[in-house]
């Protein structure tokens, strides 16, 4: 087992999703490197060799599609903050509460498209598997905006808004339903004075599964829960092999996430940051790229003089 698969491993199995890390832990991670470049063309040149590119991405991509991050000042669905309702427990006490969240964010979704950070790099990866070279998405973001950008090789770490999970049997299935169930239909009013809809159990979405009709459940890593071992592991071996990392739009402090690049690069692998500002892992990069992702993504990634374009 690889150091990036030890340390990614013990970190998952005492981390659970939406942890920030100790002091302690962010300065085990520091690394004393250069002040990063914010050169174009050098980074252009190092794009040009890599023949495995990871791309590790978080809401500010999605921000700039308009999608509400539930982070931060004014992050808040009626009177509570994300944090408060995407838990196992906030699901036992009020299932009706947190689907009607849920099913606000799935229509809001309907209405979002994929901005030029996420088509460039859907466009980028469909360019270089022309060439024999690889392009994978591990994304932080449950909205799919990657997917209907036409990123095929995408992990989301994190789950999807358009996937359930069985409470009973356990199955896993895609639903992209608008209303996911009749009765919440006309729900999920994000404003402070709404009142909960108080659906009955079994008027919310159930199991189709055959026999099983159990209550399903959003399909997303929630507050208190670990990472799917599976998705990890496919995260690992990416990681292993890339030979160029790009970080887009995310804040590197959300664990296990935030340590991915840094053990990318602690390896001698390029990595580069394109983020509206600087982030607590900005220093241990090769590059660094301030603005919207939207603006400096799509030249980064656009063909280089010295592809071929077969």
């Amino acid at each position: 087992m690889c150091f990036f698969q030890f340390t990614a491993r013990r970190l998952a199995s005492q981390a659970h999703c939406g942890l920030k890390a100790s002091s302690s832990k962010k300065q085990k991670f520091c690394l004393e490197m250069a002040r990063p470049s914010s050169n174009m063309a050098d980074f252009r040149e190092v794009f040009a060799k890599a023949k495995h590119i990871a791309v590790i991405t978080g809401a500010g991509v999605s921000a700039e599609s308009g999608v509400p991050t539930f982070r931060g000042a004014g992050g808040f669905w009626r009177k509570w903050q994300a944090q408060e309702l995407a838990t196992p427990g906030a699901f036992a006490r009020n299932p009706s509460r947190v689907w009607e969240f849920y099913h606000y964010r799935r229509e809001v979704m309907l209405s979002k498209h994929p901005n030029p950070a996420h088509i460039a790099i859907a466009e980028c990866e469909k360019r270089l598997s022309k060439q024999g070279r690889s392009v994978v998405v591990i994304t932080q973001n449950i909205d799919e905006l990657h997917r209907k950008a036409g990123t095929k090789h995408l992990l989301e770490i994190h789950g999807s808004l358009f996937k359930t999970r069985c409470t009973s049997c356990g199955n896993v299935a895609a639903n992209y339903k608008s209303p996911i169930c009749p009765a919440l239909a006309g729900k999920g009013a994000p404003d402070p004075e709404t009142e909960d809809a108080a659906i009955p159990v079994e008027d919310l979405p159930q199991c189709e599964e055959d026999g099983c009709n159990g209550l399903l459940r959003p399909h997303v890593v929630w507050f208190g829960e670990a990472l799917d071992p599976d998705v990890l592991t496919a995260v690992e071996k990416e990681l292993d092999i890339c030979d160029l990392c790009l970080v887009v739009g995310t804040s590197s402090v959300v664990y296990p996430a935030a340590m991915f690049a840094p053990q990318v690069s602690a390896r001698g692998v390029p990595v580069a940051e394109f983020n509206m500002e600087a982030t607590p892992a900005t220093n241990r990069f090769r590059f660094h790229f301030p603005g919207p992702c939207g603006t400096t993504l799509p030249p980064a990634l656009a063909r280089h003089e010295t592809e071929i374009i077969s």
